[in-house]
């Protein structure tokens, strides 16, 4: 299983590499969502890592990207795919921008942000189950698998709302509803998807 997701985690080729090529640009609502403008290049904290697609989106974009994953088995693999993207001299200068803890957010979130300046909290909990629609794609079957639900996804959004960043972005399938039922203080929406984000004082 872990092979059949380790095609997934790569930065080279595939779908990722096309999305960095062809996929807007700060014009996506990721982006926007994010808070990327023209003369500013946020440091984000992705406090749910999974794959690393947003995170390296993001740092092909300009940002600096300090992603935390709590599965070891999903941080290995990312792990890896990293070191295989730095052999890459087209993307190596945007695998430098990306960092990797291998650690829980929701407790470790407090500690990062006594010592690291953090713009954005990216969250990408994992999508509730759909009753009525086809399956999601492959790699998140094979990635929910590995790490089961994410059951305190409200403990997580209460340790990022209480931090020190300016702002907190969800990301969330178009439809759903608010994560823990906390209204955003704006939405970005995509085709499927929607951000949630909260502005902090």
């Amino acid at each position: 299983m872990t092979t059949e997701l380790n095609d997934y985690v790569d930065f080279t080729k595939g779908s990722l590499d096309y999305r960095r090529r062809n996929g807007g640009g700060r014009k996506q609502a990721l982006a926007k969502a994010i808070g990327l403008k023209k003369a500013a290049n946020p440091t984000v904290v992705d406090a749910t890592a999974g794959l690393g697609r947003d995170a390296f989106i993001l740092a092909s974009l300009g940002c600096k990207v300090h992603m935390l994953e709590r599965s070891a088995v999903v941080a290995e693999l990312l792990y890896e795919g990293l070191q295989r993207a730095k052999l890459n001299a087209d993307i190596a200068p945007i695998i430098e921008r990306l960092k990797l803890t291998h650690q829980d957010a929701t407790n470790y979130l407090p500690k990062l942000c006594l010592t690291e300046n953090i713009d954005v909290i990216y969250l990408d909990p994992m999508y509730p189950h759909r009753k009525k629609s086809a399956l999601v794609k492959q790699e998140m079957r094979l990635l929910r698998t590995i790490v089961g639900e994410d059951l305190d996804t409200a403990a997580l959004l209460q340790a990022a709302l209480e931090s020190n960043c300016k702002r907190v972005v969800v990301k969330r399938p178009k439809v759903a509803t608010h994560l823990d039922d906390k209204k955003p203080s704006f939405c970005i929406e995509s085709k499927n998807t929607r951000y949630d984000v909260y502005l902090k004082p």
